[in-house]
C-alpha cells in the first residue's frame, strides 16, 4: 500500500471525531477512495461505502433525496444491517459531486450526528456553486493531490533516515555528498517519468516496466480528457480541446494559454471559456498559475484572469506525451532534449501539492519570473526560477526582479541540477529535488493579540 501524507489527517478525524464532516477534495484517480477505505475499514466494524457516480449511472437510489430521514430510508435499502451507532458505523459518501444537492444534506446529517461520516469528491468547487443552500460550517474540505516527490521516495522504499538527512542539508544549506546527490537525482528523474498517479506508481513498483506505466497513464489521461459529465456536448468538446492543447502551451516561449487556438477564433477571449477553465482547475486535473500585474505582497491583490498558465496535475502525463517509451530523454540528459518544460511542470505540481497558490510575472522590460509565492513570515514575495540545463546561473529576468527596490524581495530560489548550494545576494541555488522541502509557513499553535 502506498504511504500518503493525508493518512494522518484522516486517521485523526476518524479516531477523535470533529464538529465538522471531513470532505476530501481532489482529482479522480489520485487515491482518495482507496485511502479512506483503508483507514475506515480497520477502524469501524460497520463500514458503508456509497459511490454516488455509480449510483447515478445505475439505480439512482439517492437521486432527489429529501432530508435526513429520507436519506436514512434509502441508505437502509443498501446497508440496513450495518446501520448501528456513531462509534461503530462509518458512512463514506464517495464522489458526492454527482448529486450536488447532497452537499446541503451534510449539514443536517451532522446536526443529527447519528453516524460517523466522511466524504470525497472532485469538482467540489463547481458542485458548491450549484448548491443553493451551502453546508457552511458543517464541513471541512481538505485538498488531496497525486503523490508528491517525497511520497514517491517512500513508495520506492527510500528510508526516512535518507530523507531526514536531505532535509537537514536543505535547512542548513549544505550540499549532499556526490554519491547521495546522484542517487537523489536518479529518483527525481524516475519521478519525471512515472509521476505521482497511484496506478502508475504501483505499476512501476510492481513491474519496473515503462510500457505498462505508460498504459496506466494513458488510461487516466483519457479519463481526464473526456470526463465532464455535468456539461453538454459543446462544453465537453471545448474541455477536451483545451486539455489536449496544454503541452503546446507549455512549449511556447510565454507558456500562456492562447484562447484563439481553442476554436481557431482570432478574437477569442478568456471570458468565452470560463466554464471550461473552471472545470479543469476545480476538478484538479490541471493546475493554474495566475499572472499578476504588481509583484508585491500579497500577490492575490493583483492577479489577472486573462493571462493564465495551465499545467497538467501530473508530470508523468506530460513525459508520456513527449517521449512515450524513450526513457533516455529524461534519464540520460541527451543533447538536444530540453527538459525545461518537464522540470517546470514537476515544480508546479509539487508546490501546488504543498499548498502554495501560484503566480507568475511577465514584464516586457524586466522579463518573466516563472513562479511567485507569498511568504507570510516576512510579508514579501518569493520568486522561484527553474533551470534544467548547464546555464542555471543565467537568469537575467530573476536578477532584474530581485534587484528592483520597489518589490522588496528578500529571498529567491533557482532550482537546478547542480549539487552545490550557492548564495548570490538574495538568490539561493538549490538542487531541483529540494523542492520537496519548500512549504508554506506553518501556523503557530496560537497568536496572541494584545492591544492594551
Amino acid at each position: 500500500m502506498l504511504r500518503r501524507k493525508i493518512q494522518s489527517k484522516i486517521a485523526d478525524y476518524l479516531e477523535n471525531g470533529s464538529n465538522k464532516i471531513l470532505v476530501l477534495n481532489g482529482a479522480r484517480q489520485i487515491g482518495k477512495s482507496y485511502i479512506i477505505r483503508h483507514e475506515g475499514q480497520k477502524r469501524f466494524a460497520n463500514y458503508i461505502e456509497i459511490d454516488l457516480i455509480d449510483d447515478k449511472k445505475g439505480d439512482r437510489v439517492f437521486e432527489g433525496t429529501r432530508g435526513k430521514d429520507d436519506f436514512y430510508l434509502r441508505l437502509s435499502t443498501i446497508a440496513g444491517d450495518r446501520m448501528k451507532d456513531k462509534e461503530n458505523t462509518l458512512v463514506f459518501l464517495d464522489e458526492i459531486q454527482a448529486y450536488p444537492e447532497m452537499l446541503t444534506l451534510l449539514k443536517f446529517l451532522k446536526q443529527d450526528d447519528r453516524f460517523t461520516y466522511i466524504v470525497s469528491g472532485s469538482q467540489l468547487g463547481i458542485a458548491l456553486n450549484q448548491t443553493l443552500s451551502k453546508p457552511g460550517g458543517a464541513i471541512e474540505v481538505v485538498k488531496m493531490y497525486q503523490l508528491d516527490f517525497e511520497e514517491f521516495l517512500w513508495a520506492n522504499n527510500v528510508g526516512d533516515e535518507f530523507i531526514s538527512h536531505a532535509r537537514e542539508c536543505f535547512e542548513k544549506k549544505i550540499p549532499m555528498n556526490e554519491a547521495l546527490h546522484r542517487q537523489m537525482m536518479d529518483y527525481f528523474k524516475l519521478y519525471l517519468l512515472v509521476g505521482g498517479l497511484p496506478d502508475a506508481v504501483n505499476t512501476f513498483i510492481e513491474t519496473r516496466n515503462i510500457v505498462q506505466v505508460r498504459d496506466a497513464q494513458k488510461e487516466v489521461y483519457e479519463l481526464y480528457k473526456g470526463d465532464a459529465s455535468q456539461y453538454d456536448k459543446e462544453h465537453k468538446l471545448k474541455i477536451e480541446r483545451i486539455y489536449e492543447l496544454v503541452p503546446s502551451y507549455l512549449e511556447n516561449k510565454k507558456k500562456r494559454v492562447r484562447f484563439n487556438q481553442i476554436e481557431d477564433k482570432k478574437q477569442a477571449r478568456s471570458s468565452q471559456y470560463q466554464d471550461e477553465f473552471d472545470y479543469l482547475v476545480a476538478s484538479g486535473i490541471c493546475n493554474e498559475v495566475k499572472a499578476i500585474s504588481n509583484p508585491r505582497f500579497p500577490l492575490d491583490e493583483s492577479e489577472s484572469k486573462n493571462l493564465l498558465k495551465l499545467y497538467f496535475n501530473d508530470v508523468g502525463l506530460l513525459t508520456r506525451l513527449l517521449y512515450q517509451y524513450n526513457i533516455a530523454a529524461v534519464m540520460d540528459e541527451q543533447k538536444g532534449i530540453n527538459l525545461g518544460t518537464v522540470y517546470e511542470l514537476a515544480v508546479c505540481s509539487e508546490l501546488s501539492a504543498h499548498g502554495f497558490p501560484l503566480f507568475y510575472y511577465d514584464n516586457k522590460k524586466k522579463g518573466e519570473v516563472e513562479f511567485l509565492v507569498n511568504d507570510y513570515d516576512s510579508l514579501t514575495v518569493v520568486p522561484i526560477e527553474v533551470k534544467s540545463g548547464k546555464d542555471y546561473d543565467q537568469h537575467a529576468s530573476l536578477d532584474h526582479f530581485v534587484e528592483t527596490p520597489d518589490y522588496n524581495i528578500k529571498k529567491g530560489y533557482a532550482l537546478c541540477n547542480e549539487r552545490e548550494i550557492l548564495q548570490e545576494g538574495a538568490i539561493t541555488y538549490l538542487p531541483i529535488y529540494f523542492v520537496m522541502f519548500l512549504v508554506p509557513s506553518t501556523p503557530p499553535d496560537k497568536v496572541i493579540v494584545d492591544i492594551s
